[in-house]
């Protein structure tokens, strides 16, 4: 039964300090790392095919750690932006209480659960090209690349390891859940804590195991 693992990064740096991260390659801290450890351990007896992740050192610092606990360091791995966190924009770098006191919790409240209103897209050393992605943007890049390369992979048999971020991977669980834009606001992907999918064939959903809730 082919079977599908996603993994959101440990914590990395600016978690622990409270800012908006988006596309800003952060590395993981010391406790992000043993949550990779931990994630590792709570898959340890699957083998996998493939992985895939994105192209920001968090999520790869993860998956090496992974594949190394789980002694599968010479797993392909392919990395792809698609799979990056949602771009915060201008908000990108900032703490994300000083930025409620700047412009108002409600007003930061939208910017970061709405499913369809991104930050502001001001240009800052942080963010030079000017971009801004809501989840829906998020979901527009991520959930297309889902279907053309991993999903394949499900339907042709194999088990699949996927690290990615907070929203990039809410954006998978809302495809694969069958979520509305409202009830995906109410879900959240914690760091380092495996949910494993049994599919069948046609990639359909048989199964779900959240690891952070330890319950089917």
């Amino acid at each position: 039964m082919p079977l599908l693992a996603l993994i959101r990064h440990g914590q990395s740096q600016w978690n622990l300090e409270n800012r908006f991260t988006g596309w800003v390659d952060i590395p993981l801290t010391d406790k992000g790392r043993e949550e990779a450890r931990s994630a590792g351990e709570a898959i340890r007896d699957l083998r996998f095919h493939r992985a895939f992740t994105s192209n920001l050192v968090r999520a790869q610092e993860t998956l090496k750690i992974v594949l190394q606990v789980i002694d599968q360091s010479g797993l392909p791995v392919e990395k792809d932006v698609a799979l990056n966190e949602r771009h915060y924009g201008a908000l990108q770098g900032l703490n994300k209480a000083e930025t409620a006191i700047k412009y108002g919790e409600e007003q930061v409240h939208i910017w970061r659960r709405s499913y369809d209103v991104p930050p502001p897209a001001d240009r800052t050393d942080l963010n030079p090209e000017g971009i801004s992605e809501s989840l829906k943007d998020t979901a527009a890049r991520t959930i297309p690349y889902f279907s053309s390369s991993i999903l394949p992979r499900l339907t042709a048999g194999e088990t699949v390891l996927v690290v990615a971020h907070g929203n990039s991977l809410r954006s998978i669980v809302m495809h694969l859940d069958h979520l509305t834009k409202e009830q995906v606001l109410q879900l959240n992907i914690a760091t380092g804590s495996p949910i494993v999918y049994s599919v069948d064939s046609f990639g359909r959903v048989l199964e779900k195991k959240d690891h952070a809730l330890n319950t089917p």
